[in-house]
């Protein structure tokens, strides 16, 4: 079970130990290695090697190159693993998580004791374990049950390597298809996208490319239309006009358009898409949909009309309650509007940027319902989102996927059309962040007489995910809408909230600091060398802002850089700190080319409903336990467990992308706003930033760059039915 059965002509075989692996990419689908050969010669492989890992043996085939940089290397195209032969290639094969009993110290006691028979040793005489010092009855029973169950599927796991599948990825598949995953992987890889968390279809297109399926066949041309689909909505569409998708389909799977019109003539008899004429961008056309985004937009839409076209509703009396407002406040006409639109029709929305009084409304809202006992839930996207909202109204409130309450078992929301929430009133705050996948599960779950208040603000950056609700909800003018503009949340000697509506407004934010010694919540830095802009944001964290303001480098500041790669990107930056920041000298693991170590800042970057933690949640690793390949993360003093193969799921969170900020607020907040960032370089990106700061906003970065983003007001195409079923 290999793949090297090939006869690559002009090809040569090299055979070695692995002991070092210099880089993997995200998806795994290239690496770097440097194995030491029969000679003890140091060699370097580069290819799809994604599944090695040190103290293994590698027979490869391919061809030499020299690299400008990096001289002669190895570029592999056909691989096979082994077992490892040596020592401390043993060693490290038995340290690297496979058995499980067997961590580093374990495995550095066994082959201490036994050297290059250890591997003979556990095969066959697993009871001269006892002879060490230190390993007992019960723990050599455990170790020799662990080797036998993994001896019976260290074949597969040979073979899935040598097809670039991962330890971490082996043993995912494992845990997801048990005995079916030799079948499912050799008859279509391709499942393994839709199964396996963090295998994408790069990974298994791969796969695929390594177990020989061809470029064109049914298979792959089938995963390629859901993967084509999946990259648009990553961008934001919820379709797409199906004259462009055909050619977008074509140059992303390397195709040719006839082969593209097939596959979406494949996908369509498998009811996997959705295609139908309907207006969107001003485009009057066929769009190419998933089905599942197409059936959450159409039966959205739906269910906002019929909401919205109710005689009666909970909240109906609302505005005409003889009420005394908290603290004697008085309202403006434009807040007396937002009271009067959520008494009137059942769905409203109020919008508005920073400090317009739209958290003052909510509580205004809240505090008349509980006079008339009314069943009230608050909810946001976001658990960051919630609890501010919770502060400020000193009202419950929580996340919407709490709202729903996931069912682990079923995979699914308890709360949907079946079984809706038993509520009056529904308050849904940073509704700019709604995506549509999230708004059909919340919006199905809302019983007719509901009132229903959406609050956001629609200047911001859209959703992450497809779609954009709010500002459709909002064009539609299917329900009343308030717009808030009067400030009313600032210090006389405030520039924060000031700086965000000069921004929002197409002007020039006023970049005069204050005379030196006086304290302010706004400096602005000019500076346009990303290596100088990188060091000063590193010692300004690290030694200024603790020193002049006393905020804690770790929980108040937060550093939001528009994007992930380059000097001032989220990689960097976040390498760069985790140096300065956290200097606990403790064991830690490499997953995905970054290092995690307990005391790290961390964010999840995708929604785990089995732990309640989502997407954009931030916390502080408090422990990795080596031995038991476990970490454990402390979110908002809620400790989640971690097996190593889950770590793909955290990211450092020391620097944070714009967009993953969204819904947040932070004491400190530090943005690098250069010309280098120029692709990224748009209004709402800058003033979606701005807003996130609540004491201290630092802006490091060229006056050419904020002049590109604030004259650039043009926001991101996204296609979208959502808007013209509105209005149907």
């Amino acid at each position: 079970m290999d793949n090297l059965s090939n006869s690559d002509t002009g090809q040569v075989e090299i055979s070695g130990e692995i002991y070092k692996i210099l880089y993997v990419n995200d998806d795994e689908t290239y690496s770097v290695i440097k194995i030491k050969d029969v000679n003890n010669k140091s060699l370097t492989l580069t290819g799809p090697l994604g599944g090695a890992f040190e103290g293994q043996g590698i027979t490869a085939k391919g061809s030499w190159e020299e690299h400008p940089d990096y001289g002669s290397q190895f570029k592999t195209t056909n691989f096979k693993y082994s077992l490892p032969a040596t020592s401390s290639g043993i060693e490290k094969y038995l340290a690297s998580g496979l058995i499980p009993g067997i961590g580093s110290k374990r495995a550095k006691l066994i082959v201490s004791h036994f050297h290059e028979d250890t591997l003979n040793i556990l095969n066959n005489y697993s009871a001269r374990l006892l002879q060490i010092p230190g390993l007992g009855k019960k723990t050599v029973e455990s170790i020799r049950k662990s080797w036998k169950e993994q001896s019976e599927k260290r074949e597969i796991m040979i073979y899935f390597q040598s097809l670039g599948i991962s330890l971490t990825y082996y043993k995912k598949i494992y845990k997801v298809l048990g005995e079916h995953a030799l079948n499912t992987v050799k008859n279509n890889p391709y499942l393994l996208a839709d199964k396996i968390s963090g295998i994408g279809f790069s990974k298994a297109d791969m796969i695929a490319e390594n177990l020989g399926i061809k470029h064109t066949d049914d298979k792959r041309l089938i995963a390629g239309v859901k993967y084509s689909l999946n990259q648009l909505s990553q961008s934001g569409h919820v379709c797409y006009p199906l004259s462009d998708f055909i050619a977008y389909n074509s140059e992303l799977l390397d195709i040719d358009l006839e082969h593209s019109e097939k596959s979406i003539q494949l996908a369509r008899i498998r009811e996997l898409i959705s295609i139908e004429k309907i207006s969107s961008n001003d485009q009057n056309c066929e769009f190419i949909y998933d089905r599942q985004l197409y059936i959450s937009e159409v039966v959205l839409a739906q269910i906002i009309k019929h909401l919205s076209s109710v005689s009666s509703h909970k909240g109906q009396f609302i505005s005409g309650l003889k009420y005394k407002s908290k603290n004697g406040t008085k309202f403006n006409k434009e807040q007396l509007d937002a009271i009067d639109n959520c008494s009137q029709q059942a769905v409203s929305v109020i919008t508005g940027g920073p400090g317009v009084g739209k958290t003052t409304i909510i509580g205004e809202i809240i505090r008349r319902s509980i006079a008339l006992k009314l069943k009230i839930a608050l909810a946001a996207p976001t658990g960051r989102a919630a609890k501010r909202i919770h502060e400020s109204t000193n009202s419950p409130a929580s996340t919407i996927h709490r709202l729903l309450k996931w069912d682990p078992v079923n995979k699914t929301f308890v709360h949907n059309n079946k079984r809706q929430l038993e509520i009056d009133l529904l308050v849904v705050d940073e509704v700019s962040m709604l995506d549509l996948n999230l708004a059909y599960s919340l919006f199905k779950a809302i019983k007719e007489g509901t009132t229903v208040v959406l609050v956001g603000d629609v200047d911001q950056l859209p959703s992450v995910g497809p779609g954009s609700v709010l500002g459709d909800i909002i064009k539609s003018n299917i329900c009343p809408v308030t717009h808030l503009t009067n400030i009313y949340r600032q210090d006389s000697d405030s520039k924060i909230i000031p700086t965000a509506h000069s921004v929002n407004e197409g002007q020039m934010i006023d970049l005069v600091n204050n005379k030196k010694g006086k304290y302010q919540d706004f400096y602005w830095i000019e500076q346009d060398d990303p290596e100088k802009v990188s060091e000063l944001i590193i010692k300004m964290i690290v030694e200024r802002i603790p020193k002049r303001f006393r905020f804690n480098p770790f929980r108040d500041i937060q550093i939001l850089t528009p994007m992930i790669k380059g000097i001032c990107g989220t990689s960097s930056l976040n390498e760069k700190l985790q140096s300065a920041l956290n200097q606990r000298k403790v064991e830690g693991i490499n997953c995905s080319n970054r290092f995690l170590k307990a005391g790290d800042k961390v964010m999840q970057i995708s929604n785990n409903y089995d732990k309640n933690i989502f997407n954009g949640d931030i916390g502080f690793i408090s422990e990795i336990n080596i031995e038991d390949k476990k970490i454990y993360v402390n979110f908002e003093s809620n400790i989640i467990e971690y097996d190593f193969i889950e770590s793909d799921q955290l990211t450092l969170a020391y620097a944070i992308t714009i967009h993953k900020s969204q819904g947040s607020e932070f004491p400190v907040v530090i943005i690098p706003f250069l010309t280098s960032h120029y692709i990224m370089l748009k209004r709402n990106l800058l003033y979606t930033a701005i807003t996130r700061a609540k004491k201290l906003l630092i802006i490091v970065g060229s006056k050419k760059a904020l002049q590109i983003a604030i004259s650039n007001y043009q926001t991101e195409l996204r296609h979208s039915g959502l808007l013209y079923r509105l209005g149907k």
